[in-house]
């Protein structure tokens, strides 16, 4: 008889085994790197940020490599590109991840967004000359953002601490494990048998999308007295942001509450005296 569970928990197991065999370097690299950073652990944890110690160690790694490589061939990149050729190849690569916006879409059962993504596909890969040109976006299908980590979110799993992932950079416990499940399920990218072809998208889908935050990244650095913090508070926002649809819960005070509270004025009082 006909299983549909078994079929895709065996779709799961052999994607699952041909990743790992593809990766396997990466994710070597990547285990004695998270090694290393676990081994600088020591001392009482930020409670807001448990693995703050592992994280800023991983944020430097990546900071210097991103300095090294990745934003001068990212500046190579635009200056090479003309504007035209660039927003084509971000329109190619958002079309693709329209395919796993699509399934996690399904996978939380919003099947508006899933319809309106699913139609996104066919007007960009048709129309759009297979997503070089974002034709949709001018007929009110806007570009949704969904993923397994989202998808985790929804059926709620908890977020866990925040974590730096090596080379990608901000997430979460839940989101970073989440990825490989996006890579080997729906990412077209993936799913090419020929490792040449996949490394080579690879490079050009994150070259892409490092150039288009050159001028982002510019301004953090010329602004932001702790980087580090300012990146790990604006990417948790923007998943609560994502998560929730655009509605995120209010977790602050209201301003009524907030003055409300006699024991915070009390509490000033009594260490204004200590201090006199």
């Amino acid at each position: 008889m006909f299983d549909l569970r078994s079929l895709a928990w065996g779709r799961v197991a052999v994607g699952g085994k041909i990743f790992i065999k593809k990766y396997s370097v990466l994710f070597i690299f990547c285990s004695m790197s998270l090694a290393s950073g676990c081994a600088t652990l020591d001392g009482p944890p930020n409670p807001d940020d448990p693995l703050e110690r592992y994280n800023r160690a991983m944020f430097s790694f990546n900071e210097t490599m991103d300095k090294a490589i990745l934003k001068p061939v990212a500046k190579g990149y635009n200056w090479i590109m003309p504007d035209i050729l660039s927003t084509a190849v971000t329109n190619f690569f958002n079309n693709l991840d329209d395919i796993v916006v699509f399934a996690n879409s399904l996978l939380q059962l919003k099947f508006q967004e899933a319809g309106e993504t699913s139609a996104r596909i066919v007007w960009n890969t048709t129309f759009g000359l297979f997503g070089l040109i974002d034709v949709a976006s001018h007929m009110e299908l806007p570009k949704q953002y969904e993923d397994f980590g989202q998808t985790l979110a929804f059926w709620g799993v908890d977020s866990g601490p925040y974590f730096v992932l090596p080379f990608l950079g901000p997430s979460t416990v839940r989101d970073g494990l989440s990825v490989p499940v996006d890579w080997v399920l729906f990412d077209p990218v993936f799913q090419d048998k020929e490792l040449k072809v996949t490394l080579s998208l690879l490079v050009v889908r994150y070259t892409d999308k490092r150039a288009g935050l050159l001028q982002a990244t510019n301004i953090i650095d010329e602004t932001a007295p702790d980087k580090y913090a300012f990146i790990r508070d604006a990417y948790l926002q923007r998943r609560q942001y994502l998560i929730h649809d655009g509605n995120p819960p209010d977790t602050g005070l209201s301003e009524e509450e907030l003055f409300s509270d006699d024991d915070l004025f009390n509490d000033d009082l009594d260490l204004e005296k200590d201090l006199k």
